[in-house]
C-alpha cells in the first residue's frame, strides 16, 4: 500500500513540475500600464470630454444618469472605479466606441491614481 501511495505522490509531483516548466502552473502577465503615464488634462479628458460628456450628451452638465456629470476632474476622479469597470466590460460608452489606445489611456491613467495632471 506504501509503494502505490509513494508511486502516485512522485507521478503527482513529476505532472506539477512538468506543468510549471511550461507556463502551465504560473501565469506571468505583464502590465499592460508598465512604463506608461497619460495626464489628465491633454490626454484622458478630451477622450471623456468627446465621448461621454459633449457629444454622447450622456454624462454632460446636468446628466442624471447613474454615472451623473462627468465634466471636470473632481467629478471623473469620484467616480473613476466605476468608469474603469464600465470601460474594461465594455458597458460604456453606449452611444459610441472608444478604440483600444483610448480605453488604455483611461485605465492607465486611473490606474496611476488618477492624478490630476
Amino acid at each position: 500500500m506504501k509503494k502505490i501511495f509513494y508511486f502516485s505522490l512522485l507521478i503527482s509531483v513529476m505532472l506539477f513540475l512538468d506543468a510549471c516548466s511550461k507556463g502551465g502552473g504560473s501565469s506571468s502577465t505583464t502590465d499592460p500600464c508598465a512604463g506608461l503615464s497619460f495626464k489628465f488634462l491633454t490626454e484622458v479628458q478630451p477622450i471623456i470630454n468627446t465621448t461621454c460628456a459633449n457629444s454622447s450628451n450622456c454624462h454632460g452638465s446636468g446628466s442624471t444618469n447613474s454615472g451623473g456629470p462627468l465634466t471636470d476632474y473632481d467629478k471623473i476622479f469620484a467616480k473613476s472605479s466605476n468608469i474603469k469597470f464600465q470601460i474594461e466590460s465594455g458597458l460604456m460608452p453606449k452611444n459610441g466606441t472608444l478604440s483600444a489606445t483610448d480605453k488604455n489611456k483611461i485605465i492607465c491613467w486611473i490606474n496611476s491614481g488618477a492624478p490630476n495632471n
